[in-house]
């Protein structure tokens, strides 16, 4: 192997796990943040849906 490759290799292959570590970490976060939005949307258009309804009722019954 070349020697300028070799020393590139050593000084970046023992901060890989770091690396990897750092992204995993980045994804989890991620896929959390998504779910907990998604979580919320459905919560929100449920109330949305009551809210029509009891809107809908209101207007049925004339007042």
């Amino acid at each position: 192997m070349n020697p300028i490759l070799a020393d590139i290799y050593s000084t970046i292959l023992p901060s890989a796990p770091y690396v990897i570590a750092a992204y995993a970490l980045l994804w989890v976060a991620l896929l959390a943040y998504v779910l907990v939005i998604a979580r919320g949307q459905k919560r929100a258009e449920a109330q949305l849906m009551l809210l029509e309804e009891a809107l809908a009722d209101r207007q049925a019954k004339g007042e």
